[in-house]
């Protein structure tokens, strides 16, 4: 995986659960009065939840392998998963992006239909798919360069014969 793939995983790693406690701990969510003992549970369990994908995704980021293409793979679903899952909380009956009882009451700005949160999911998800791009881009290259600096050691006991290259899982 390249360097600047790493980087923009680590980056999404770091801010998931910085952004998603910013956003939580205060009296529209943890600390809003009108939500039951239950509401808070499933806040905390999502605000847990950032911590252990933001970590997940940062360790995958940095993780050494072969097989580089996974590695991006699962780099990039831990990274995505908090935002595809917040993007899809609306969807769910009852829902809405702001608590009417706390805060301005007015709803939140929309970008041409789009709210401020999915503007937000949109901006990480294109993050993640920008690593992704950069990470396998950079693994063909290594992987090629790899397989031209082996072509050149041609072991003794095998002269003439075609190697392959196997992937390790």
């Amino acid at each position: 995986m390249t360097l600047s793939s790493r980087l923009i995983f680590t980056a999404i790693g770091v801010s998931l659960p910085i952004a998603a406690h910013a956003a939580d701990m205060n009296e529209t969510h943890i600390y809003n009065p009108h939500w039951p003992p239950h509401a808070k549970f499933h806040d905390g369990q999502t605000l847990s939840m950032s911590i252990l994908l933001g970590g997940l995704t940062t360790f995958l980021a940095w993780k050494s392998s072969k097989n580089v293409p996974m590695m991006v793979a699962g780099a990039a679903c831990a990274a995505s998963l908090y935002f595809i899952t917040q993007s899809t909380a609306i969807l769910y009956p009852g829902t809405a992006y702001s608590d009417p009882r706390v805060g301005p009451k007015v709803e939140p700005k929309t970008v041409r239909g789009i709210s401020a949160a999915n503007k937000i999911d949109l901006g990480y998800l294109s993050a993640v798919v920008l690593a992704s791009w950069l990470g396998l881009c950079g693994c063909g290259r290594n992987a090629g360069q790899q397989v031209a600096d082996k072509s050149k050691k041609k072991p003794a006991h095998l002269p003439g014969i075609a190697r392959t290259n196997k992937v390790d899982l």
